[in-house]
């Protein structure tokens, strides 16, 4: 059986939200992301922190409010989806940004 792309340990993808996405250009990613609109082939969307983020890729045919996006950071403002997850329509932005921040930080051993 293949392995999923969210699950590939050889291309891991590193947490994050719209403050930690420009330090990650070209590299895999994924943010969860509370939708906003859809605009010219692309979900516009706000970071758990409150940026605002495009991604670009082929979302499944409903979204809920919030979904969990795995892919290529474009730039600092935009994702070239691969996976997407739907995430519900409530969760809890900060504890998600605290993750964010200890997968990124002093804990970043424990995450890549």
């Amino acid at each position: 059986m293949a392995a999923h792309l969210d699950t590939d340990s050889s291309s891991p993808a590193v947490f994050v939200n719209g403050e930690l996405l420009r330090s990650y250009v070209g590299k895999r990613v994924r943010a969860v992301v509370q939708v906003i609109r859809t605009e010219n082939g692309a979900v516009i969307g706000k970071s758990t922190d409150n940026h605002q983020i495009s991604v670009k890729g082929s979302p499944p045919g409903s979204l809920t409010s919030f979904v969990e996006v795995i892919g290529i950071a474009d730039d600092d403002k935009s994702i070239r989806a691969e996976v997407w997850t739907n995430f519900g329509d409530e969760i809890d932005t900060h504890n998600y940004n605290q993750l964010c921040q200890l997968s990124n930080g002093e804990f970043k051993h424990l995450f890549i």
